[in-house]
């Protein structure tokens, strides 16, 4: 909040709006509504606690109670409170969609949270597609093996007995470079994902889902759960981007690291509010006193985390970015301030890739926007012995061609292409999609449309030319308020058939595969003993194992909403399937909508619709279907009293700039967003309802336009 409050003065020269006595059809969109910046946070809350006041007030019910398994129980029933209020609309997930590649299936680390499952530096791939029939063999070894250790010198085993040749190179693509090279200053993965090969954390998961020893060698846990002790590896070195030695790794960087995340505020550090002692105090500034933070180094090789309570789930927080090490003296060679003296002004470190200190398996030698991005492996890496990859390439795709990669992926310029409506064509056409394609696996990481329930922006804040509305000051004021209106967002939920969106990029016969109906996986965690809650006052009891989204879902049948997050008909329980478009369900909520908003003045009706303003990727063919879909289903469930606006985007920066690389609630540019999402950080529901705190506390409550 003290960074929002700083920017806000800043804001308000910037969004001068102001009234003007001219007919509703006369006034423009920028003299829609008058921004205040002594009132704005006034008005986040008053539109957070309208809309999310029933799950805030559950979620910190759950959040009071230890025993992990009635808290697990709770959370599901405050996260059923989040979904009845229908300002975000699960989408999917990533993956269930059909692909070919080189990358030996099941050899990157496995874990559904945290940054580690994206750690490309180790993988196996081979010179030539995998068939179908050795890709089901490995899942069938991997389903026996996995906990051995064993899985990955059985596959290889496996792939050179059938005549496969493994190599130490991958190539794959991407759209845009980060926007930092500091993985500390960011929690977006657009950012993350280019820099995590770069360091090794603590602890590292492996591909059988087994987490090991990385740049610690030991570990000790005090009896009452609340004093993590860690033993650093001796030997260890920081190199630069060209592999010249800088220091050792030493306790003291975790500590410089942990400080410098809290310094930054790049959305990491509310991850450790209330877990590490003395982080609240430090990032609010009551006390910016570093001794007095529970991340202490006792000597060169000995760590120390220091919890405020037992926190079941921090072992697995250490996979995620807020923890991982940086080079004190190099960051301060570079002009690094911490506490009271850090300013990003002038600051050098992470502004490239040649402006960070390496300990991991890679170095980035080159970074070209548009172009590529080439790693090396790292000469000096203490872990070399066991790394399979000598070098990793990122090759610019812009998505426009849809059939490039593909194309790519057969001449061998890239290993492995996921296959859209318009690639499927050719991979039967030339064989290779009977021989060698395959269905992806899905992830935990989850794709919402958000729905704006503050909008201040009506073109990119970073270029105010691109991505602009063409809503009047009448339209954009009507939008405004059908969307503080539970029953208007739940009609825009119920009215969208989302798997006929989905198929304009997978096709139909996997349009469902991805499709998720809650914000937490229904299967992320289960009981770990029988528990009994109350739902709706009613003493309410389940066994061992009972899914998350069970309890989810017998909360919204209690309340009477009708969502489907969880069936246990479904072969995949919780995703898989659309439980929430229904055209009927959709047309009640909008004539409710409709009597309540007419109350306030309001008509809506064919001849008087509201606008919604949906940016998209306008020059992508599938992501240009996938829009038009959206638009048919919403209007026709809804008979024209709702027109979908798409806003094109012509690139992917614009796109991205409409809302994904916004900080702010005010930033956001559209009345629904559908190109965000979350993925797990750890091991605990309260990964992803923590994003939807309040009081800028919540990282994703920005793209509700709240904070």
């Amino acid at each position: 909040m003290k960074k929002l409050l700083t920017l806000l003065v800043a804001l308000a020269m910037v969004l001068s709006f102001t009234a003007c006595n001219k007919a509703p059809e006369e006034v423009t969109v920028d003299e829609f509504r008058t921004f205040d910046a002594e009132t704005y946070s006034t008005d986040c809350t008053t539109l957070y606690n309208a809309a999310l006041g029933d799950f805030y007030s559950a979620y910190q019910e759950a959040k009071k109670v230890e025993n992990v398994s009635e808290r697990y129980a709770l959370m599901a029933v405050s996260e059923a409170k989040l979904m009845e209020a229908s300002v975000l609309l699960p989408l999917y997930t990533s993956g269930g969609n059909y692909a070919v590649n080189r990358v030996v299936p099941w050899t990157a680390p496995s874990a559904l949270w945290g940054y580690d499952a994206d750690r490309v530096s180790n993988l196996l791939v081979c010179t030539e597609f995998i068939t179908k029939e050795d890709r089901e063999a490995l899942r069938t070894m991997y389903n026996e093996l996995k906990g051995t250790g064993t899985y990955r010198a059985k596959a290889t085993e496996y792939l050179t007995g059938k005549g496969y040749t493994l190599k130490d190179s991958y190539t794959t693509t991407f759209t845009e470079l980060p926007q930092t090279w500091d993985v500390l200053a960011t929690s977006r993965a657009a950012d993350a994902d280019y820099i995590i090969d770069t360091f090794d954390g603590l602890m590292e998961y492996d591909c059988e889902g087994v987490q090991q020893f990385k740049l610690a060698d030991s570990l000790e846990v005090s009896e009452d759960g609340k004093t993590y002790t860690f033993h650093i590896r001796e030997g260890v070195k920081w190199v630069d981007s060209q592999g010249r030695e800088i220091a050792d790794v030493t306790a003291d960087d975790f500590v410089a690291g942990f400080q410098h995340m809290m310094d930054t505020m790049g959305g990491l550090e509310y991850l450790v509010e209330g877990v590490i002692v003395g982080a609240s105090d430090y990032i609010y500034g009551t006390d910016k006193d570093m001794s007095k933070v529970g991340v202490k180094a006792l000597d060169a090789n000995t760590l120390v985390y220091e919890l405020e309570q037992p926190t079941s789930y921090f072992i697995t927080m250490i996979a995620y970015g807020n923890f991982a090490p940086m080079c004190r003296s190099f960051y301060e060679s570079l002009g690094g301030k911490f506490g009271t003296e850090y300013t990003s002004e002038g600051l050098r470190y992470g502004t490239s890739y040649e402006t960070i200190a390496y300990n991991g398996p890679m170095l980035i030698s080159s970074a070209t926007a548009e172009n590529s991005i080439v790693y090396v492996a790292n000469p000096t890496y203490w872990d070399a012995a066991n790394k399979s990859l000598k070098s990793v390439t990122y090759l610019f795709n812009d998505g426009t061609d849809q059939t490039k990669a593909y194309k790519d992926a057969v001449a061998g310029t890239i290993d492995g292409s996921g296959l859209n409506t318009e690639a499927m064509v050719l991979a039967k056409q030339d064989g290779n999609f009977d021989k060698y394609g395959f269905v992806t696996t899905t992830i935990a990481t989850t794709y919402v449309s958000f729905y704006n329930l503050n909008r201040y922006q009506f073109a990119n804040i970073n270029d105010t030319n691109t991505v602009k509305s063409s809503q009047t000051a009448n339209d954009a004021n009507r939008t405004y308020n059908a969307m503080q209106n539970v029953h208007f967002r739940r009609a825009l939920s119920f009215a969208y058939d989302r798997g006929a969106s989905r198929a304009q990029r997978v096709g139909e016969e996997l349009k469902n595969n991805a499709l998720r109906n809650s914000y937490t996986p229904y299967n992320f965690v289960s009981l770990l003993e029988e528990t009994t809650i109350k739902i709706n006052g009613k003493d309410t009891t389940y066994p061992a194992g009972t899914y998350y989204g069970k309890i989810m879902q017998d909360q919204l049948n209690a309340d009477g909403v009708p969502i489907t997050v969880y069936d246990e008909s479904q072969p995949n329980g919780g995703d898989g399937f659309d439980g929430w478009y229904n055209a009927d369900n959709a047309a009640k909520e909008m004539d409710q909508a409709v009597k309540e908003l007419a109350a306030k003045g309001f008509t809506i009706d064919a001849e008087h619709p509201i606008y919604v303003d949906i940016p998209y990727y306008s020059t992508n063919n599938q992501f240009a279907l996938a829009a038009n879909s959206y638009k048919q289903s919403v209007e026709a469930a809804l008979g024209g009293k709702v027109i979908m606006n798409l806003v094109p985007c012509e690139t992917a920066a614009e796109w991205y700039y409409a809302g994904y690389y916004t900080d702010y609630g005010y930033e956001a540019n559209y009345d629904i967003y559908d190109l965000s999402g979350w993925g797990p950080d750890y091991g605990d529901p309260s990964t992803y309802l923590d994003t939807m705190l309040p009081d800028g506390a919540g990282y994703m409550v920005k793209c509700l336009g709240l904070w």
